[in-house]
């Protein structure tokens, strides 16, 4: 038996999803260095308990909720502009106006406020998009930089530089994309609808990625209209650059409008190429469907069904108050509510909701040292709850987190006053 000795810090009475009751996860130089029940409690007569030990009582811990697709760059930005947009494209002419006048200290501020809100709300990992073109230059890129460098105490922060308004009709844009590849850009990202020529985007995306070996994630196809698309060609990118496991594609809304003969050919077709994809419900759900004076199309795409059929799936943040979405808190365990509720996950499917916001993204980053695990670092957060499978349905408070083996945060529980107390 292993003795408390041997470790900085246990955590007593944690449920994990892995296992049926609850056990004891000894930590050693912020990662985790052993797990089971009762750890080191038979000690040798006299053998003093050096370890810090913090009792869960049995709640659900986890190693923290992985956010692929976020705008911290663009967020917060509610009262600077009008926020009736109807479209996609009303949506980012919006921010286009307002980028150019963006400084590095402005997007550091509004970055850090949702940033520090998704810590406290669980997240340990996150892919942010970086928007580069000549109206913003680098500065939201130095801003967000700061912000990882800034927050690592509490959360992994990695960078998708991509152009939001297009690339071979966008002069400038593309030398500003190779300077933030060549100073932390750790993936890169497209938007094909936004160009004039979108295969040539989609191809320059494609041999800058290979250029600088990273991965690719693309904002893709953002309306209902499912007569045309640049699935195919994203498809066919990846395979002939071999690139199965390194391409994800966010929104991908025409699959919600596809019938089921054509959703299962594309969906076979993402599978064998390997490419996953990112359901983002809050931005989907508030710009789709909204020419529509009746019966409006939800225009969200079914990520738990998707995975069921071998596509890697995850569902994420994207943009937290502003034109695009002016709403949000940066919490993905309410975002997996919320799209469990729309995409009428049944409770067969709660399971499948909670992974596309821990497991199945932290596979679409690759993240190799995710989970509580032997040798992993020491990332956990408290949900209040003592079964997992209902963490989904009943939006337990997120009690405290972890990076490290180090607390990062606490919420306390709320107490009711009753009368006569």
């Amino acid at each position: 038996m292993t003795t408390e000795t041997a470790f900085d810090l246990i955590f007593r009475n944690a449920l994990l999803r892995s296992s049926a009751a609850p056990v004891d996860v000894g930590v050693k130089g912020g990662r985790i260095a052993a797990i089971e029940p009762r750890l080191g409690q038979r000690l040798a007569p006299g053998l003093a308990c050096e370890a810090v030990e913090v009792d869960l009582g049995g709640r659900l811990a986890l190693p923290g909720f992985v956010d692929t697709h976020i705008h911290l760059d663009k967020a917060c930005l509610l009262g600077r502009c009008r926020h009736d947009h109807g479209s996609v494209s009303e949506a980012i002419r919006a921010v286009a106006g307002m980028k150019k006048d963006f400084t590095v200290e402005d997007v550091y501020a509004r970055g850090a406020r949702v940033l520090e809100r998704a810590i406290v709300h669980g997240t340990t990992r996150m892919r942010t998009h970086v928007e580069i073109d000549p109206r913003i230059g680098l500065r939201g890129f130095e801003a967000v930089k700061a912000l990882k460098r800034d927050h690592a105490w509490a959360i992994d922060l990695s960078l998708c530089v991509f152009p939001q308004e297009g690339l071979t009709n966008d002069p400038g844009a593309e030398e500003l994309l190779i300077q933030a590849l060549r100073d932390g850009g750790e993936a890169i990202g497209g938007c094909p609808y936004m160009d004039t020529d979108p295969n040539a985007h989609l191809e320059r995306i494609f041999d800058l990625a290979q250029e600088f070996d990273v991965d690719v994630d693309l904002h893709l196809d953002f309306d209902l209209d499912p007569s045309w698309w640049h699935l195919d060609e994203v498809c066919r990118q990846t395979e002939r650059r071999n690139y199965h496991g390194r391409v994800a594609i966010g929104h991908a809304t025409k699959l919600s409008a596809l019938p089921p003969e054509r959703l299962r050919a594309a969906t076979a077709q993402l599978a064998n190429a390997g490419v996953a994809v990112t359901v983002l419900p809050a931005t989907d759900l508030y710009l789709m469907g909204r020419e529509a004076t009746y019966n409006a199309p939800r225009g969200l795409t079914l990520a738990h069904k998707l995975a069921g059929d071998g596509v890697l799936c995850s569902v994420a943040t994207n943009n937290v108050l502003n034109p695009f979405t002016p709403f949000g808190d940066a919490s993905l365990l309410r975002m997996a509510n919320f799209y469990a509720n729309v995409a009428h996950a049944s409770v067969s499917d709660f399971d499948t909701c909670l992974d596309l916001v821990t497991e199945l993204p932290a596979r679409l980053m690759r993240l190799e040292d995710y989970g509580i695990k032997v040798g992993n670092p020491a990332d956990l957060v408290v949900l209040d709850t003592q079964d997992s499978r209902f963490a989904i349905a009943e939006l337990p408070d997120i009690a405290m987190g972890f990076k490290a083996g180090r607390q990062t945060f606490e919420r306390q529980r709320p107490a009711l006053f009753r009368p006569g107390r």
